[in-house]
């Protein structure tokens, strides 16, 4: 076993849910996101030194970082002769539908791979994530997928794990749109229907084929016309005041589309262009702030590279 003696990771920020991909379709944004310190430490065992915020735990077991370096020991096999530390920096808010804990589980498990010699894959590195989010917030690979390889990630299946990467147009750029609210997974997660109707399942599985295809041939208008959510989205915003008046102001702006993040309250959109994605954010904002809600936006094209290592205070691959 070798490796260096510290090293930082971080993950970006994640859409879960892209549209009608509901626990399928993923994409990473550029811009906000977590990191991990990873070093090596007298004892034994990980230890969570700052786990990012005071309301997470310190307890390895209960912190997403932890249980994902814990999964990357279990599956590389390893049982190191020294205690690891970690410390995180939480650049993404709790409960906010922007893959937070998916990147905390994410930079964890990338920075102990890599404090290890980089033992595991990145297949592996996604299934060690994918143990660490089951026991966090359900098994599903939405966020983990793209905040650890970058771009658009479409899961075909869980088992075995069988994920492919979608193109990216050059001009897409993604909208976040944040109330002043959490969301609990489990919460959003509790009021999606056991069951839905055969024509709603063949309308969702068609826009995600449109979805792939508007992607494949850089169709924007066909990508914006496939953001139809009829399964998640028409139960989920209830929970969500001002959604519905935040994404009409999307469109009216000129957004693509626009649904909820996640389980939300984040709404994301996409749009054409950085200055339509400027105007489209502010005008959901605008939005929100009509209706006495306090909001903010965070705009950024596809991240392309996912999860890396980072040098001296500078990313590298």
């Amino acid at each position: 076993m070798s490796g260096p003696a510290a090293v930082t990771a971080f993950a970006p920020a994640s859409v879960g849910n892209v549209g009608p991909g509901l626990d399928i379709v993923g994409l990473a944004v550029e811009g906000p996101g977590d990191e991990v310190r990873a070093e090596w430490t007298e004892g034994r065992g990980i230890r969570i030194l700052d786990p990012g915020h005071p309301e997470l735990p310190h307890e390895t077991e209960r912190h997403a970082s932890g249980l994902a370096a814990l999964a990357v020991l279990r599956r590389a096999g390893v049982t190191p002769d020294r205690g690891i530390a970690l410390r995180i920096r939480k650049g993404l808010p709790l409960s906010g539908g922007q893959g937070g804990s998916a990147a905390s589980a994410v930079a964890g498990a990338v920075a102990v791979n890599a404090l290890l010699g980089s033992p595991l894959d990145r297949s592996a590195l996604i299934e060690a994530c994918l143990d660490a989010e089951e026991a966090v917030a359900g098994r599903h690979a939405d966020n983990v997928a793209p905040a650890l390889l970058g771009g658009i990630v479409l899961l075909r299946a869980l088992d075995p794990l069988d994920l492919v990467q979608l193109p990216v147009p050059p001009d897409l750029f993604v909208v976040l749109v944040r109330p002043d609210q959490r969301m609990r997974t489990a919460e959003a997660r509790a009021v999606l229907p056991r069951e839905v109707p055969r024509a709603v399942a063949l309308h969702q599985a068609a826009q995600v084929g449109a979805m792939v295809a508007a992607l494949a041939a850089g169709d924007y208008e066909l990508l914006g016309r496939a953001m139809d959510d009829r399964i998640a989205e028409p139960v989920r915003a209830g929970l969500l005041p001002g959604f519905a008046e935040a994404k009409a102001a999307a469109l009216d702006a000129g957004a693509l589309g626009s649904s909820i993040s996640g389980s939300g309250p984040t709404a994301f959109a996409l749009a054409r262009g950085r200055e339509r994605a400027d105007r489209v954010a502010a005008a959901m904002v605008a939005s929100h702030t009509a209706g006495g809600r306090r909001a903010e936006s965070v705009v950024g094209a596809v991240d392309r590279r996912g999860a890396r290592l980072m040098s001296d205070g500078s990313e590298r691959p």
